[in-house]
């Protein structure tokens, strides 16, 4: 008998319904994944660095020429010049990050405070890493944080928050003063920061992403990740970035290159030379989803779901409360699939201990327009 490390991990609820899904021909609106390409001038310089010759190891620490990149995007959109060879570090995705950060920097007893729903990576690397996850349940319907209930869960063993905005699954935004509000109440401890910013240009409605990258203070304890894949459309690369000052880099970079050493090289080179050239890409990416997030939520109007219209991600969440309050929401997503169609994702396994009356389940709204038409047309039928 194997004494697992992980003894209440199983198959990840993506996973599951994906499958499902695929066995039922139902339109998969769960798992986080566009329908479509990325752009085609991206997909043909990953041909040509191929076909170039670059496929060798790129450095531990990412492509130069990337992490220039990133750093210049860095410096555009949120203010701050971060050193490209000591704060940005390219990795083999932002799971990969998150799960090289934790193990960096949380030891066997530490604290580590996530927020329910929260993504679910991070409890499955706190343990691995000896600590112990508290989760903090955030305001319904709001999803905003219970600054108090916050403050309250804080011990001399607290080592890190844990921080996601735009937020998977609900969609929900921090604004600059709820920075400012962690900054007041971690000010005088030592508390590191995870800011796991994947969705970052997914910010509907005019609104500016509150990204921790703008915060003097806080960037000084943080790790901020974010996604290639969320934002270029392309997630099967696999490809994230983290930017951090020099120490908290360099603590990363010692674990990042003994779980995978560096990322895929060509894609790399691919992602670098179509920054440069398309800078306009980022600024067009809000509307661009924005679109869609209207689209399918102006054809779900005449449903007998109610929602309020995402803030960012590419996800919707709706309440199916008058159509099946009997069913819990795990097996409202498997009703929905098998008897209608459209595959979701239910919203009780992102909590530790989700509220019994919780009837929320998520769409992925990330697809083509057909797409979304037709299973929207199914979901107004029901």
């Amino acid at each position: 008998m194997i004494a697992s490390k992980l003894p209440n991990v199983g198959t990840t609820i993506f996973t599951t319904m994906s499958q499902l899904a695929a066995e039922t021909g139902a339109i998969n609106l769960s798992q986080g994944f566009p329908d479509f390409d990325g752009p085609l001038a991206l997909r043909e310089a990953v041909a040509r660095h191929v076909l170039g010759g670059h496929n060798q190891y790129a450095p531990m620490t990412g492509l130069p020429a990337l992490r220039e990149q990133v750093a210049t995007k860095v410096r555009t959109l949120y203010g701050r010049s971060v050193d490209a060879d000591r704060e940005v570090t390219i990795t083999p995705g932002a799971t990969q990050a998150i799960f090289c950060a934790i193990q960096a920097l949380i030891r066997p007893g530490d604290e580590v405070i996530v927020f329910d729903p929260c993504y679910d990576s991070y409890e499955p690397s706190v343990q691995l890493a000896g600590g112990v996850c508290v989760h903090q349940q955030l305001s319904l319907p709001s999803f905003a944080i219970d600054w108090q209930r916050l403050a309250d869960a804080i011990t001399p063993r607290t080592r890190m928050i844990v921080l996601n905005t735009p937020h998977n699954p609900s969609g929900a935004l921090l604004e600059r003063s709820d920075l400012d509000r962690l900054a007041e109440l971690i000010r005088e401890r030592d508390i590191y920061l995870l800011s796991d910013e994947v969705y970052e240009h997914l910010v509907f409605d005019g609104r500016e992403h509150a990204s921790v990258l703008r915060h003097d203070e806080l960037y000084q304890r943080a790790v901020v990740i974010s996604s290639f894949g969320k934002t270029y459309h392309v997630t099967g690369w696999k490809t994230g970035y983290v930017v951090a000052p020099p120490a908290l880099s360099a603590e990363l970079r010692k674990v990042h290159q003994y779980v995978s050493f560096t990322g895929v090289t060509p894609l790399q080179w691919a992602l670098a030379e179509f920054m440069a050239a398309h800078p306009e890409h980022l600024s067009e990416l809000p509307g661009f989803y924005q679109a869609k997030r209207d689209l399918f939520c102006d054809l779900l109007a005449g449903s007998r779901f109610s929602f309020t219209r995402a803030a960012g991600t590419y996800f919707q969440l709706v309440d199916y409360s008058t159509i099946r309050p009997d069913l819990n929401d795990v097996a409202m997503a498997e009703w929905l699939t098998r008897e209608h169609g459209v595959a979701s994702i239910p919203i009780s396994v992102f909590y530790q201990q989700a509220p019994q009356d919780l009837r929320l389940i998520r769409f992925c709204f990330a697809k083509r327009e057909e797409t979304l038409r037709q299973a929207a047309e199914r979901l107004c039928a029901i």
